[in-house]
C-alpha cells in the first residue's frame, strides 16, 4: 500500500519476447501471475522491483531502464480479490530467469492463455493486446 491508500498493491515486471509476456505460477496455486510484489516500508517502486524479481527469478533489474507501462485495478466486491491494484513496469535485465523461492515455474503467455491468469493480470494482458506487444 502506497501514499496512505488502503487498498492493496504490488509492483510487477512487464517482460515481452515476441508476442509473448513472462508469468509466474507460485507453488500451490493454478493461476499465474506477472513477476513482482509487495512493498517493503519505506520501499519505492524501483526498489521492490529489484528485490522481488532477484528473489523470484534470481535476475537483476536495471533501475534505470525501468518505465512506467501502467497501474491496473479491480475494485471491492470483485469475485476474485478485490480491491487490489498492480503498478507494472517494463525494465531490463540481467541473468538467467531461473525460478526461486516460492515460484514454482515460469511460463512464457500469450494473449489466448489470458483465462490462466488472475483478474488484474487479465487487464495487463488486455493492454499490452491493445497496443501490440500480445497476439
Amino acid at each position: 500500500m502506497a501514499n496512505g491508500s488502503s487498498t492493496p498493491e504490488k509492483v510487477a515486471w512487464i517482460l515481452v519476447r515476441g508476442d509473448r509476456v513472462l508469468v509466474t505460477r507460485s507453488h500451490g496455486r493454478d493461476r499465474f501471475y506477472l513477476p513482482g510484489g509487495r512493498r517493503e516500508p519505506g520501499e519505492s517502486d524501483r526498489e521492490t522491483l529489484v528485490r522481488e524479481i532477484d528473489e523470484e527469478l534470481r535476475a537483476v533489474i536495471d533501475p534505470g531502464s525501468m518505465v512506467r507501462f501502467g497501474t491496473f485495478e479491480i475494485g471491492e466486491g470483485h469475485p476474485e480479490h478485490g480491491p487490489f491494484r498492480m503498478i507494472c513496469y517494463t525494465a531490463g535485465h540481467r541473468g538467467e530467469l531461473t525460478p526461486a523461492r516460492e515460484i514454482a515455474e515460469k511460463a512464457w503467455f500469450r494473449y489466448v492463455d489470458r483465462h490462466r491468469v488472475s483478474a488484474v493480470d487479465a487487464l495487463v494482458f488486455d493492454a499490452l493486446h491493445e497496443a501490440g506487444w500480445l497476439s
